[in-house]
């Protein structure tokens, strides 16, 4: 049997809807949920094989996306929420009772600064954009994964219509390269 590459892929993708205006993701608790708003739908959703992004159980890749920061609200028991790792880029807010990340958000310099990250999945409402290419696909081998295995998941990637890369998208690429050149003053602001 093949391994899970994330229950929003395994099977397929379904479609997100333009139109869709945000909704609500929850932890896992069976009581007293984190719950965090979101005020509007999701961009650049994508399956990423990073060792630090929160996947669900089994799953070989989490589903990661970005909302601009102020479209995000902690709208319930934020008291639950901890930072994983205070030194990473992106910290990562996780529920302390059942481990799920909330939400990431950057707090230092960085191209990225004022997007938070996200899993739609922690959502019982449908319509969020579904995912638009695979990131860090190489990154799953470092965490144990049978590099003979690799081509098969690649495989599956492409035929549900997913691009695979071993850094972010192009268009992701080319905004952290000019961000850094105009950090450099090699390109104007």
């Amino acid at each position: 049997m093949a391994p899970s590459i994330h229950p929003l892929i395994d099977n397929g993708l379904t479609k997100g809807s333009e139109s869709f205006s945000g909704g609500t993701l929850s932890c896992l608790c069976a009581t007293d949920k984190v719950e965090v708003t979101l005020g509007s739908n999701v961009l650049h959703n994508h399956a990423c094989g990073c060792s630090k992004c929160w996947k669900p159980e089994g799953a070989l890749f989490s589903v990661v996306a970005v909302i601009p920061r102020d479209l995000l609200s902690v709208t319930a028991n934020e008291s639950k929420l901890s930072i994983v790792d205070e030194s990473a880029a992106i910290q990562r807010h996780a529920c302390t009772s059942c481990g799920t990340h909330l939400y990431g958000r950057i707090e230092k310099e960085h191209p990225f600064k004022g997007l938070d990250f996200v899993h739609v999945e922690l959502s019982s409402q449908k319509g969020w954009q579904e995912p638009q290419f695979a990131a860090f696909v190489s990154s799953i081998i470092e965490q144990g994964f049978d590099p003979k295995g690799i081509d098969a998941i690649r495989s599956k990637f492409k035929s549900v219509g997913l691009e695979t890369y071993d850094a972010l998208s192009p268009p992701l690429m080319d905004a952290i390269a000019t961000w850094t050149a105009q950090k450099a003053g090699k390109l104007p602001s």
